[in-house]
Order: structure tokens, then sequence, then C-alpha cells
């Protein structure tokens, strides 16, 4: 079976970092991880730049752990194929800078830097890795040039990038045939909207687009509407979710001097045919897949008796994890205390993907459904809107301007709105905590 070709784009905190190491340790046969593309979002985008370079330190660390034990050493797929590691964004389209740092903690990982450094690559060993080498000019003298050279040597498990986020994307879709390349998003879309606003047509050549983020019918859990990834650059989801309008235009956010200087998309007779396949993951599907204190206590502890490096890593910014979730959210009568897991949400995303290329039937999603997002409310900035009206839907585009009486917005013309893909259903909740330890931890 040809391996699901994957493009993650991800800020990482813990989940993010416990949705890598899935799809990293997953069998090569399954998962093919081409561009570990990082964003800002739960923390700024150095420190999950770190993040993503300590959880590579480490899987060595593990691998070497797990040779001394006599033990499979697993993540099979870096051995076949090293992924490239490129960052992007450093904030919203708008310049709205909003970050889970409350949660996540100042690092993204519950300060695991500080409690546990000698996991953490120290900033001046990778930092260069991803910097242009410098110009030669007249006045560069041959050891500045070698000492770059020297310094740039490349790390054993991932490709460091010097190039931003999206140019790499493009690369790598532009490459490649279409359809071949799924792109999954666990974090704000500002690296994959700027890639679409680059180049649109080169953009719709992936095969899906698979996004974590927002909320139909559940509560945020950033605003009572708002879930964070999509809050965070609500213009970046309303134009990504445009591009899988038969006309675009009908559903794009504001003006270009609004959106970080992003162009339109060209004309739909300009665009042609083909839109983006995007799959939606809100919080309405997300929220029940969780892991407990008590289950990776139970897979972690008799590892960090043995001295297993990933096990002392995760186990220590999971316990952060849990302990900040237990001062956040009420238990059952009402009190603190009483939450001690963590939803997956970003995990949902790399199960679905392991399922690929057929998705089993046990995964049920809704296709073609118009949903927009809210770019300037002052209450409702970054919610998931859809259309509940039990309405007669009209062929066409309508005329310009034209207005149907009740119908502000063209949500009733089929040839207006967006066409997304929203999963409403998985294998189930209860299952998806023990794939993910057995795949990482084997």
């Amino acid at each position: 079976m040809t391996p699901n070709k994957l493009i993650i784009d991800t800020d990482p905190g813990c989940d993010d970092i416990l949705a890598l190491l899935l799809a990293l340790a997953s069998s090569p046969e399954d998962l093919e991880v081409l561009l570990i593309s990082v964003t800002y979002g739960n923390v700024d985008v150095q420190n999950c730049l770190r993040n993503v370079v300590s959880m590579f330190n480490v899987i060595e660390k593990e691998m070497q752990w797990r040779r001394s034990q006599g033990l499979p050493e697993g993540f099979g797929m870096l051995k076949k194929r090293k992924p490239v590691v490129a960052a992007g964004a450093e904030g919203p389209l708008d310049g709205r800078v909003l970050m889970a740092d409350y949660y996540h903690g100042p690092d993204g990982l519950g300060d695991v830097h500080k409690t546990h450094p000698h996991h953490t690559s120290p900033v001046e060993t990778w930092s260069h890795l991803f910097e242009a080498p410098p110009q030669p000019t007249l006045l560069s003298s041959t050891a500045t040039t070698a000492s770059h050279a020297k310094l740039n040597t490349n790390p054993t498990l991932f490709t460091p990038s010097y190039r931003p986020s999206h140019e790499e994307i493009l690369s790598i879709l532009d490459s490649n045939p279409p359809d071949t390349i799924t792109l999954i998003a666990i974090g704000p879309l500002t690296n994959l909207a700027t890639a679409a606003a680059a180049d649109p047509t080169v953009f719709t050549k992936a095969k899906e687009v698979i996004i974590m983020g927002g909320t139909i019918s559940s509560p945020g859990n950033i605003t009572p509407v708002a879930e964070f990834n999509c809050i965070a650059d609500p213009i970046a989801a309303a134009r990504l979710y445009a591009l899988t309008s038969p006309n675009p235009e009908s559903t794009m956010p504001p003006a270009p001097s609004q959106t970080g200087g992003l162009p339109p998309y060209p004309a739909k007779e300009k665009l042609g045919s083909r839109r983006l396949n995007t799959t939606l993951f809100p919080l309405d599907i997300t929220t029940p897949h969780t892991v407990t204190r008590a289950q990776i206590s139970t897979k972690t502890w008799p590892l960090i008796e043995k001295n297993s490096p990933l096990a002392e890593w995760v186990a220590a910014f999971m316990s952060a994890t849990f302990t900040k979730s237990e001062s956040l959210y009420l238990s059952g009568d009402g009190l603190g205390g009483g939450v001690s897991f963590m939803c997956l949400h970003d995990i949902v995303c790399i199960w679905y993907a392991l399922s690929s290329p057929s998705h089993s039937a046990a995964w049920q999603v809704k296709k073609d459904e118009d949903v927009r997002v809210e770019t300037r409310g002052q209450w409702t900035r970054g919610m998931c809107v859809v259309d509940r009206r039990e309405m007669r839907m009209l062929e066409g585009d309508g005329v310009e301007g034209e207005e149907v009486s009740g119908d502000s917005g063209g949500w009733l013309r089929r040839g207006r709105g967006n066409r997304v893909a929203r999963c409403v259903g998985t294998p189930g909740a209860e299952r998806l905590a023990g794939v993910m330890l057995d795949t990482i931890f084997g």
C-alpha cells in the first residue's frame, strides 16, 4: 500500500507534540511525513520550533536507549525519510496575536525545558540551521564561509530549511502529482493561507486538507463560540475555506488591506474548476477523545523506571498539562480539581490520516457543508457559522448585488458559499488514547 504523504502544519504545545509523535512512530507503510511546518499559536514560533527540535533530540535518545535494551527502535519512518522542518508565520494576518501560553506554559510544554533541561536542545546548537547562508561579498572571508558551512551540518533525524514554511509547502505540492499530498493543519491557518494566496492553483493540487479547528454546535474553548485555532487567525481560516467554494469571492473576508497584504484569489473563471478538498475536525468531534493522567502514568512509569528518555519527557509535560486542567475546569459537583484528562484534538486528525486512503466506514464525514468564519464580530470573532434554516436552495450565483428576501449573504444560492467536509463520527472516542500510546511507546 502506498503511504499517505503528509505535510503537518503545527504550533507545538502538548497535544501537537503527541500528534507528531503518533505520526512519526507510525509504520512507514501507512504514513510518510515530508514536512513539519511550524507556526505560532500555543506559544511564539521560536518556542514552537524549539519544541520540534527538542522532540527529535528525545526521539534520537529513545532509539539509542531501545537498542541498548534489545528493543525494536521504532520510528521506522525516520529511517526511510528525514522530514523537512521549516518555520513560518510569527503572527496572524491582521496582527491581533492570541496565544495559549496560559494553558501550555510559556514554552508550550509546561516548562519542561526548565524542569528537564537535559532533553532540551540548546538554542545555539540549532537556531543557525534555519538561517539562510550569508551572501558572498568581496569582504566576506574564507573563514566566515567555512564557519557557516561547518555549523550547517544537518541533524540526524530531520532536514532544517531556511525557507519559510509556505514556500516549502508550495514546493512539495508543485513537485508532486495532484492528489498525492495530504496537508494536516493543527494550528492557526496562517501558513496555509499564505501558501494558498501565493499560488492557489498549486495549493489546490493537495489531495486533502485536514483541519483541526472551529466548533459548530459545541461551546468554544476560547470564547463561548470560538475555538483557539480558528480565532487565532479567523481571516486565514475564512480565506482557506473560501477555496472550497464554487465562487471563492462569495465568502472571502473583507478587503486585502485588512488581511496582511494577501491578494484576493483570481476570478473563478481564471481559477479553473479545481477546488480545495477540505475536511474539518471541529471541537464537536474532537473533544470526546481524551487521555487521562492514569493512562499516561500506567504507560510511562514502567518505562521511566528503565530510563526511557521519551517516557520521561512525555510524562513531564503531560503532568504539567493535567495540573493546569485541574486548576481551570470544574468537576461534576461544580468544584475544581475534577478534570485529570486532556482532549486529543490534534491527535484525531493524525488518526484519520492513518486510515487513508480508504477511510474505513467507521469514519463518518458530512460532505459539502457551507461553513463560514466570522472575522470581525466583537463577541463572535472566530465563530464558525452555518445556516440552520430549512429553506429551499436556489440555483446559480444570482445577479451581482441581487438580494433574495431572507438571504443576505447568498446562503441559499448553490453557486455561492463554501463546500467543507466535516467529520461527524470516528471509530470510537474510547479507542484513541490506547492507539496513540501503544504506537508511540510500543
